[in-house]
């Protein structure tokens, strides 16, 4: 005999059940969730945190029709499950199966594509206004965490959203953590609604209530918990000033409550707010005690939780340490995160300078527009935020920092391919949005070593600065007892050549390194550079192997279009030189989920496909000569 949630095809399904079968759905999902992403990875504690919350939604509203967006998506597994994917479920994140994040070519029931924090309120607005032109009558919700209220996105959203529509529901999830526990004002506004005591007896009673009488007194409960946390609150509410109705907050988990809240609210006719409580990682005790592991992880025990040591450390964990002595000798020094503190490594950094650590919440242009502040004071920030986040601070960058050529240094993690996380959390365009802004010193080290000694080196420029290096465990080598300041816009020679000059970016140098070894086996001399700079790049070096080489070929861990191979492309037109370029990169579109490995491979980033393209330019070939310019 078959499980309830094998007999779960699509949301109609949902709608059949009672209340004692919803009860034991939602048990199936969470042990659902918990095997398989125990063989997959993926973001566990957030779903097993939405179980109840989405088979509500699902329950009430009626997608496609109906319109449910969750904010950055990581949590839409239990989504994913409800709406025909459950067959498919086991292929998450992995090589040709479904995305870790909402997805639009996936599904009709995937309205928005998301994965990055605080799109919700504006992307739904959006439909919520088209529908009113259109004349439509569907419903239109964001879910969204507490953490994402404290992205500027979210609050450009909420300024609008009663001038433009009428009908919408924001559904806020409150769990109290992004990645880490959450922080600022915001954090402590929404403690202080779920912490009063009017509220906890309401909560304490809710349940008993909504058994005896369901229905209309449901929604007295809200109304009576609203009405207890407002004489605490600002004025009318936070919400209510910008023109949403507050309701809430209520049990996340109480599923017959949930349902008949979003039945009353379904049928207001003006922006509502509903705030639920919900508890990170409900159902399994090692998500419970380990809040930060288990929001996103790779395979682990379904019993204890544990997961497999990586025996190296990551070069978050190199960043961050280096960062911790270099602190200790320098005053100056002070650390940025945008709500990664765990992600970043900076969690590593806070317990020996708490003073000097700031966790600015999902705000990655205040997080660079402030560190530009305190380096007009004469300290020395560290921003350290994902390639993939930093992009969202583009304009700080180039205006607050840069035009300003203030000594700012960006330490951009998960630069290059991301893997399992897919398209929205690859790093493969921070050259491309970097290396065009005037007096940034942009960098990549070839292991854990060179990032220390790049480190050390931004943190002595006079201007700002940026170093890229990739997500996982670090290379293995040696470090030195003391980092060293690199000469500016130096490359570092490994191998001499004459025929073919090889640049291998970053830990890229290994595949350069490889091709090398290959070509000198073909009888060819083959020289092998690590670039270390990308801006300002060694024209020197290319000088002097345009002289003799009949090709260059680059590597790089990035788009072709606009990175370092564009650059050495660039630098040698300009110096009037002729000699071919081999770039070796990630092609113009968006590449998706699967193995590092065997997305290299389906998408040219080998050393075979630079053998294919570099053969043919070497048989034959007439030495050119570098032109004057």
């Amino acid at each position: 005999m078959g499980t309830l949630l094998e007999s779960i095809q699509s949301p109609a399904d949902l709608k059949r059940l009672n209340d004692a079968q919803m009860g034991q759905l939602a048990e199936e999902i969470r042990e659902f969730l918990i095997q398989t992403l125990s063989k997959t990875g993926g973001h566990l504690g957030p779903n097993l945190g939405v179980v109840e919350l989405t088979m509500a939604l699902h329950t009430v509203f009626d997608t496609p029709q109906d319109k449910i967006m969750f904010d950055v998506s990581h949590q839409a597994y239990v989504h994913k499950i409800l709406t025909g994917r459950f067959d498919q479920f086991d292929t998450i994140r992995q090589p040709g199966g479904l995305n870790g994040f909402m997805l639009r070519t996936e599904s009709e029931h995937d309205c928005f594509g998301a994965g990055h924090a605080g799109t919700a309120l504006s992307a739904t607005l959006g439909m919520a206004v088209a529908r009113d032109l259109a004349g439509g009558t569907e419903n239109v919700i964001a879910v969204a965490g507490d953490a994402a209220f404290t992205n500027g996105i979210t609050f450009e959203a909420i300024n609008n959203i009663a001038e433009q529509t009428k009908r919408f529901i924001v559904v806020l999830n409150d769990n109290e953590w992004s990645i880490d526990r959450n922080v600022g004002a915001i954090a402590r506004y929404f403690h202080r609604i779920v912490t009063n005591e009017h509220y906890q007896h309401l909560h304490a009673s809710a349940t008993r209530l909504i058994e005896r009488f369901a229905g209309k007194t449901a929604v007295k409960v809200v109304r009576r918990a609203e009405e207890a946390a407002k004489g605490m609150l600002w004025p009318s509410g936070m919400f209510e000033e910008f023109g949403l109705e507050y309701f809430g907050p209520i049990d996340g988990h109480n599923l017959p409550l949930l349902i008949e809240t979003f039945k009353f609210l379904k049928t207001v006719d003006h922006p509502v707010l509903l705030h639920v409580l919900t508890q990170k990682g409900r159902g399994f005790q090692p998500a419970l005690d380990g809040q930060k592991k288990f929001h996103g992880l790779g395979p682990y025990d379904p019993e204890t939780g544990d997961t497999k040591p990586t025996g190296l450390p990551t070069y978050s964990e190199v960043f961050a340490n280096t960062l911790s002595k270099l602190a200790d000798k320098d005053d100056r020094i002070v650390a940025i995160t945008a709500a990664m503190p765990n992600g970043t490594g900076l969690d590593h950094f806070r317990p020996h300078h708490p003073t000097r650590y700031f966790d600015v919440g999902i705000a990655e242009e205040h997080a660079v527009v402030f560190a530009a502040g305190m380096a007009t004071c004469g300290f020395r920030p560290v921003c350290a935020i994902y390639s993939t986040f930093l992009q969202r601070a583009f304009d700080p960058i180039v205006h607050d920092v840069c035009l300003q050529k203030l000594p700012v240094l960006f330490c951009m993690d998960r630069a290059g391919l991301s893997g399992d996380d897919g398209p929205t959390h690859h790093g493969l365009f921070d050259i491309g949005y970097l290396r065009s802004i005037p007096e940034i010193v942009l960098m990549s080290p070839k292991d854990e070593d060179e990032l220390a000694d790049m480190m050390k080196t931004g943190l002595q420029l006079p201007g700002p600065s940026a170093i890229r290096y990739p997500r996982g465990v670090v290379a293995g080598v040696p470090c030195k007892t003391e980092p060293q300041v690199l000469p500016l816009g130096k490359a570092e020679v490994l191998q001499d050549g004459s025929d073919v000059a090889i640049l291998g970016l970053g830990p890229l140098v290994s595949m350069a390194r490889e091709l090398g070894a290959r070509l000198e086996s073909e009888g060819y001399s083959a020289a092998v550079i690590n670039p270390r700079f990308i801006k300002p790049i060694d024209r020197d070096v290319l000088a002097q192997y345009a002289k003799s080489v009949a090709v260059f070929v680059t590597f790089e861990d990035h788009a072709k279009m606009g990175g370092f191979g564009s650059a050495v492309v660039e630098a040698l037109d300009e110096m009037g030189c002729t000699v071919p370029v081999v770039r070796i990169g990630w092609p113009d579109q968006f590449i998706e989920h699967g193995k590092v490995d065997d997305l290299r491979q389906k998408h040219g980033l080998s050393v075979d496909a630079a053998i294919k393209q570099t053969l043919p330019l070497l048989a034959g070939r007439r030495r050119p000569t570098l032109v004057a310019s």
